[in-house]
């Protein structure tokens, strides 16, 4: 079956079913996936298990069949999937309807509080009026603005990749990286970005790492890359096609290949040694790079631990060189006589 064809969240689902196929509630639970897949993206386990009629210890049962640790897990790269299969406009859309259905909800649990409250206590009709006021500031404030949402969805991005994130994948990455040739970081568009702050840190820990991006540059980066280097491949939502390409190519001669992303296609994935999954949903049409830089600094900081002295040595030449070129705008000050 060809890449187009696998790289669909049907394929991909089917894809990782045991041979021996789901059974009963099991299933169900995969079928409601399959045709229903961004109300799945979005749901809760409890939501998932009540569509589909099973209870939620099935949910989860069904993920670890699926390769999961649990439903979260499968849920974030399902949610990164699907969200890979719309336009740019779409995706914001998305997130228009998102924020409609969570202000609903609200109304509607305020709605029942404040009925609540009601036949508990009239008299407490004008303190509700000024909570609700102070709320109405609030938003005005900005508590509740696009800008707002944003920093609260990169928090939760970081707080599961806190928890998901494998310390042995950033380990084999950082020591692959100390003792290749050379390294390679292909990123491209925005996700330059993360390449860019990776291959920096990386050069001042003493490591010959480079960034490259598309044209001309990537082609003739590829046409140097062999055995005993590295290539890390920077892509998210829809992914780059020069990105899955030189992380083929570079496969092919003989490197070691490793992917950061929010869900590698088929092709990525069969390239690369490890993958390194990180959550990247933004709030409007464009994917976060918040949790994506966050993976490059921990590499750089694991990587300045594999040499010590290398990476202390190579801070001191390039504090040096800065002086010499008068780089910066603030000086260190001289160290205290002995």
């Amino acid at each position: 079956m060809s890449e187009r064809a696998t790289d669909d969240l049907e394929g991909w689902l089917r894809s990782r079913t045991p041979e021996r196929g789901l059974r009963g509630k099991s299933a169900a639970v995969l079928e409601l996936l399959l045709s229903q897949p961004r109300r799945a993206s979005y749901g809760s386990a409890g939501e998932l298990a009540q569509l589909a009629g099973v209870n939620v210890a099935t949910v989860t049962r069904t993920a670890q069949a699926l390769g999961f640790a649990g439903w979260p897990a499968l849920q974030q790269e399902l949610r990164a999937r699907y969200l890979s299969s719309l336009s740019a406009g779409q995706v914001a859309a998305e997130h228009r309807a998102e924020h409609r259905a969570e202000h609903r909800a609200e109304d509607r649990a305020e709605h029942r509080a404040e009925d609540r409250a009601e036949h508990r206590a009239e008299g407490r009709a004008e303190s509700r009026a000024e909570s609700r006021a102070g709320r109405v500031a609030a938003d005005r404030r900005g508590t509740g603005s696009p800008g707002a949402r944003s920093l609260r969805r990169d928090l939760d991005g970081l707080a599961v990749l806190n928890r998901r994130l494998d310390e042995r994948v950033l380990t084999t990455i950082a020591e692959a990286v100390a003792a290749a040739r050379r390294t390679t970081i292909v990123a491209d568009g925005s996700y330059a970005a993360v390449g860019l702050a990776l291959a920096h840190n990386a050069r001042l820990a003493g490591y010959p790492v480079r960034a490259v991006t598309a044209g001309s540059e990537l082609a003739n980066a590829m046409a140097d890359v062999g055995e005993g280097d590295v290539l890390i491949a920077v892509s998210f939502w829809r992914l780059y096609e020069n990105t899955v390409l030189a992380a083929n190519e570079a496969r092919g001669r003989g490197a070691r290949v490793f992917a950061v992303t929010d869900a590698a296609s088929p092709a990525l994935a069969a390239a690369a040694e490890e993958v390194v999954l990180v959550p990247a949903e933004g709030e409007a049409f464009f994917p976060s790079l918040t949790a994506g830089i966050a993976v490059a600094q921990a590499l750089v900081t694991q990587l300045a631990a594999v040499d010590p002295a290398r990476t202390g040595a190579a801070i001191e030449a390039a504090e040096s060189m800065w002086t010499r070129f008068g780089l910066l705008h603030r000086h260190p000050s001289p160290p205290p006589p002995v």
